[in-house]
This record gives structure tokens, C-alpha cells and sequence, in this order.
């Protein structure tokens, strides 16, 4: 906790940001979800319960930093047997690669409050380059005396980049599951020390 007199926020081209400091994403104010394509028609909606953050904030707002580690295991759709189908060698094989990792290489000015977080995505022990679009949602200071900001961030992934290829074709044509994968994260962190 820092003291009420410190400060913790400053301006910065027109927003109120993080004075620099090390942010860990609270586990009780967030949410990593995923959208994918079923059957060509419709939705399936799902997120990881488990997932940790470290966001470095400097001085350079622009040379900012993230690491994320997140659960292969902690998958959850809501339906227990695609749940285990999504863990097992076939999806995510979480026992074999138990994390899903992000690291940022660059962050970008978009417009106002808006982002782009370029990084490194492994899944399966397979990295590729992502960009995220993310929206700095703001500052504050919780009932608790903690420094806090919250954002939300998401991007697009071809699952088959990852090496997640498993599908079964469908009679009226297209597959069960589709390529494109949305990720959608929204959160809070929390300053350290």
C-alpha cells in the first residue's frame, strides 16, 4: 500500500495512468475468456479461471511490459466432457504443456484510452507474434487502500497456427470447430509494494 499523500496516478497525453511500479492482475477481478465458431452456426463461449499478470509500468508509458501465464487446465465451457476433450492431446494437452504464456514486446498508442500490445503468444510450445487492442479503462484506489487500473484487452488467433488442428467435417459442409479464435480479457491490477 502506499501512503495518501504519495502519488500514484499522473497525466499523460490527457489520461489519468499509473505512476511506474509493478501490477499483478487480481485474481478476483478478472477474466480471460475465448469465443469460438461450433458447427459453423453458432458460439461457444468459455475462459480460464486460472491466469496470472505481471504489468511493469514505466516511466516511458510506451516501454510498459506484460507477462501472463495462464492454466491449460483451468479451461472451462461450462460442459464437463468438452472441457476434458479441450484439455486432452487433441486441444490444449495440458498435461504436456500446462501453461499458455504471453509476453509483450512493444506497446503501441492507438487513440485516447486505446492500445496495442504486441507480443509473444505460446500455446502447446508453439509461439507466434499477437497484437492485442486494448482499452485503458482507468485508475483508482480501492476501499482496501489498494492502487488499482483496469482494462480489457482481446485479438484474434487462427488456432491452427498453434498446432490446435483437430476437426471433424460436417455432412452439410464446414467443420464443427472453427479456426478463428477471439480471446477477450478484462481485469484489474493491482501495484506492489
Amino acid at each position: 500500500m502506499t501512503s495518501s499523500t504519495e502519488a500514484t496516478t499522473r497525466d499523460w497525453e490527457g489520461l489519468t495512468i499509473p505512476t511506474p511500479g509493478t501490477y499483478v492482475l487480481d485474481a478476483a477481478h478478472k477474466r480471460v475468456g475465448f469465443v469460438a465458431r461450433h458447427m459453423m452456426v453458432s458460439k461457444v463461449r468459455g475462459e480460464f479461471a486460472d491466469a496470472t499478470a505481471t504489468i511493469t509500468v514505466t516511466d516511458d508509458p510506451m516501454q510498459s511490459s506484460v507477462t501472463a501465464s495462464i492454466q491449460a487446465a483451468s479451461i472451462n465451457t461450462a460442459q464437463a466432457d468438452r472441457d476434458a476433450h479441450l484439455r486432452s492431446p487433441e486441444f490444449l494437452d495440458a498435461e504436456q504443456f500446462p501453461t499458455l504464456e504471453f509476453r509483450s514486446t512493444a506497446v503501441k498508442s492507438r487513440d485516447g484510452n486505446e492500445f496495442v500490445l504486441a507480443g509473444e503468444l505460446t500455446i502447446k510450445g508453439v509461439t507466434r507474434q499477437v497484437e492485442l487492442e486494448v482499452e485503458f479503462e482507468g485508475v483508482g484506489r480501492s476501499p482496501f487502500g489498494q492502487d488499482i487500473f483496469g482494462f480489457s484487452a482481446s485479438t484474434e488467433i487462427d488456432r491452427e497456427d498453434f498446432g490446435l488442428t483437430w476437426n471433424v467435417a460436417l455432412e452439410t459442409g464446414g467443420v464443427l470447430v472453427g479456426r478463428k479464435i477471439k480471446i477477450e480479457i478484462e481485469g484489474e491490477a493491482i501495484r506492489q509494494g
